[in-house]
């Protein structure tokens, strides 16, 4: 019976199902809403310029090969099969990047320079786990809060993963270790320069602006967030004094060599990422110069530093190509010209009942939203043109506006399929999405409880 309900478990957890599910449902809601699109000006949403699109719902456009300039349709099977290989050509930079943290990773995990860096470092602080993850989520939280990191945390992951494991965790801890910072640190946005950049300007505001009440709620969030995964620790069953006994031994030259890499690598990255604001290509070459060194310094050799960096793409290869069919669903949502019409109907759930209530509206439709629009200078860029407006309309302070956004975006970011820089964590963490949704729901639920209050909060102090 066991092994029936395993087998009954991964077919119900396979992410390959979920995301063609939500993919086909996207195609069918393509039929069912109508067409619209909002005028724009220097690549923003014009306010109150809406138009509904007439277009043709017939049944037999399921068949529909071809597609008419200026004309509006929903979206043929065909147009949705084709979708997804135009999705993983839009994401090809993010997809590289994952394989290719997953071969450097490949090269570690041969060589044994992770399992022994761990183990010095586990007993540096004597495997005091309810030390060691505060502190390391601190760390993390900071850098997305007040620099925007979260792709750059790719590279932490699997140290977090092999990390945990060796404490006798599963690997959600580990992944929960950074996702959960990163999440909160994106929550709350401090000096955060990807939403804010984008947001506050939209709405009359100078960037950074409201940073000290935004560092507050901030506080609020990481000690729910810390609270939880520890708490998911001890559920776990983990001896919180579990490697108490470690001294580590004393690193080898080549372990010392490769881990000082990675660290000064990743300091590197940090600085370059602000400083010069590489993207996917820039830090995919910057990944494959560090592995050729990781490799250099290895002792393996060119033919088996190559087989092991292969063979560390082959574990997150299936994984990363499901980014690419997460970006599917809003190519289909594009084609069929309904993703306006869909951010027309959210912003219509502000309604007129006053500042606190408009605010819990523009929280719901961001929330919504992001599952359309996972991209975080997107949502903005689209939703701010609208919502700053309404929440001017309905006694909503700017600020307010934008903390709605950005509690919306950050939450739903947390758990959404849609998401490609979710999927790249659970990639190189080797989690199933269906697995840290169940995992990571009662923290989406409580913090969604805290936005609420919070937002109220915001409203009442006119921030």
């Amino acid at each position: 019976m066991t092994s029936i309900a395993t087998t009954e478990k991964r077919k119900t957890s396979n992410p390959v199902v979920i995301l063609l599910g939500i993919l086909f449902l996207a195609a069918a809601l393509t039929y069912f809403v109508d067409s619209g699109a909002y005028k724009r000006a220097d690549g923003h949403v014009v306010p109150g310029s809406f138009e509904t699109i007439e277009k043709d719902k017939s049944p037999a456009n399921i068949i529909r090969t071809d597609r008419a300039p200026g004309v509006a349709y929903p979206v043929s099977f065909s147009e949705t099969l084709m979708a997804i290989p135009e999705g993983l050509e839009r994401s090809a930079g993010l997809i590289f990047m994952v394989l290719i943290i997953g071969g450097m990773f490949g090269i570690l995990t041969t060589t044994g320079a992770i399992d022994a860096g761990l183990a010095r470092l586990l007993g540096l602080v004597r495997g005091e786990i309810y030390f060691l993850v505060p502190g390391l989520m601190i760390v993390f939280s900071a850098g997305s809060t007040f620099l925007g990191l979260a792709s750059e945390y790719l590279l932490v992951i699997p140290l977090m993963v092999t990390m945990a494991n060796r404490m006798g965790m599963s690997n959600l801890i580990g992944l929960a270790i950074v996702t959960v910072a990163t999440k909160v640190g994106y929550l709350a946005s401090v000096t955060n320069p990807l939403p804010l950049t984008v947001a506050q300007p939209l709405v009359g505001l100078p960037v950074f602006s409201g940073a000290g009440v935004r560092f507050g709620f901030y506080l609020v969030f990481l000690a729910i967030g810390i609270a939880f995964v520890l708490m998911m620790i001890k559920r776990e069953g983990v001896d919180t004094r579990v490697g108490a006994d470690m001294h580590g031994e004393k690193l080898s030259l080549s372990h010392t060599l490769m881990l000082t890499s990675l660290v000064a690598g990743v300091a590197v990255l940090v600085y370059a990422s602000n400083r010069w604001h590489w993207h996917h290509t820039a830090l995919s070459a910057f990944y494959i110069g560090l592995s050729m060194l990781l490799a250099a310094f290895s002792g393996l050799g060119a033919n088996k530093a190559a087989e092991a960096f292969v063979g560390g793409m082959k574990k997150v290869l299936m994984a990363a190509a499901l980014i690419g069919v997460a970006t599917a669903v809003s190519v289909v949502l594009q084609k069929g010209q309904v993703l306006d019409t869909v951010v027309n109907f959210l912003t219509g759930l502000v309604g007129d009942g006053g500042p606190i209530v408009a605010a819990q509206g523009m929280f719901f439709s961001q929330l919504f939203l992001d599952f359309l629009i996972p991209s975080t200078s997107g949502q903005a860029a689209v939703s701010m043109p609208i919502l700053g407006p309404i929440g001017q309309l309905s006694g909503v302070e700017p600020q307010t506006t934008v903390l709605a956004f950005l509690f919306g975006n950050g939450l739903t970011n947390m758990i959404t399929p849609t998401s490609g820089t979710l999927l790249a964590y659970l990639a190189t963490a080797e989690v199933g999405w269906a697995r840290w949704a169940r995992f990571i729901l009662p923290l989406w639920l409580v913090f969604s409880g805290v936005a609420m209050v919070l937002l109220t909060v915001a409203v009442m102090i006119r921030f």
